[in-house]
């Protein structure tokens, strides 16, 4: 029986929108329970979301749609 292993990714998103740090949290929560999702980071500052994810799994599109669905627009960027 062979079993392959999840192939990780990291996937960089420009978000717009973000008025203050308790956005972060909102972001990290609702990417955060995303299947295929590993890691999330909100760099509020830079408005930044690192996005640590398994591309068989979950899209980077899916990924934008979660954003919005916290109430964010959100576009992927090249690192």
């Amino acid at each position: 029986m062979t079993t392959t292993a999840p192939t990780n990714t990291r996937t960089i998103l420009r978000a717009e929108g973000f008025s203050c740090p308790s956005c972060v949290s909102k972001i990290e929560k609702q990417v955060g329970r995303v299947d295929g999702v590993s890691a999330v980071t909100v760099h509020f500052a830079s408005a930044r979301i690192e996005i640590d994810h398994d591309p068989l799994v979950v899209s980077v599109d899916d990924l934008v749609a979660t954003v919005a669905k916290v109430g964010y627009e959100s576009h992927p960027t090249a690192i």
